[in-house]
């Protein structure tokens, strides 16, 4: 008796725990300094919405107006960026990395890269003919295909994701600062993360967001993609070398 109550209460205070930090990454140490600011294109010409809600966070951070609808679905193109990389998670693709032929990956497999395409997808964007044109036309700007282009692979490739977004999106500042309203909203749902050291990585960012106004962010780093506030974990162990906005 003694013994299954003691179980009892040991199960109450590892599920308050949980509950209570509410967060996967906890572990992790902080084993890289802040990577050196890229604010490349100034912000002065966007408008905000002040009206927007708040979802998790403290902050009246606002949401910037977007009036792009590249499918003509009513949904601005953040937005349906943003909800097909949600669709994407809640597919939960397994982690797996592979050549295909004809490029694409099963619904049920899938890298980070994955979520980028499917995610455009949903706004109406055929992500692998965009980066195989341009690949085609500029080859020596995409270092990665080394002269032999393979439509097969290329586009799900980050560090040919990079040169291709560097030239039709927008490229944005890479600092996150917690609390900081002038530089989270910066940090809009549908932007483009990309990290560098120790791995390539890529992800979407999302509307929801902590009480100190980081976003979460939409990505597939294994075991299959979710939506969750590992943002600043990647900020802090990785080097944060792009953050775009497809306009």
């Amino acid at each position: 008796m003694r013994k299954k109550l003691y179980t009892l209460i040991l199960c109450f205070i590892m599920t308050t725990s949980i509950l209570v930090t509410g967060c996967k990454n906890s572990s992790i140490k902080d084993t890289q300094s802040k990577s050196n600011i890229n604010e490349k294109a100034a912000t002065s010409d966007i408008t905000y919405d002040t009206n927007s809600p708040k979802v998790t966070c403290n902050l009246d951070i606002p949401k910037i107006k977007f009036d792009k609808d590249k499918d003509g679905d009513g949904i601005n193109d953040l937005d349906d960026i943003l909800e097909g990389a949600r669709k994407d998670a809640a597919n939960k693709p397994i982690y797996k990395s592979a050549y295909y032929s004809g490029g694409y990956p099963p619904e049920t497999e899938g890298v980070c890269t994955d979520v980028v395409w499917r995610a455009f997808k949903n706004a109406g964007y055929n992500l692998k003919d965009m980066v195989d044109k341009d690949i085609k036309a500029h080859t020596s700007r995409y270092p990665r295909v080394a002269g032999n282009p393979d439509p097969n692979i290329d586009f799900r490739r980050v560090k040919n994701l990079v040169p291709f977004f560097k030239k039709y999106a927008k490229t944005l500042t890479n600092e996150i600062v917690p609390n900081d309203i002038e530089n989270l909203k910066q940090w809009q749902r549908g932007d483009i993360v990309v990290f560098q050291d120790p791995i390539d990585h890529i992800a979407i960012v999302s509307d929801i967001r902590r009480e100190d106004g980081i976003p979460y962010i939409i990505h597939n780093d294994g075991p299959y993609t979710e939506e969750e506030d590992s943002l600043m974990s990647w900020y802090k162990n990785s080097k944060v070398i792009y953050h775009f906005r497809f306009e």
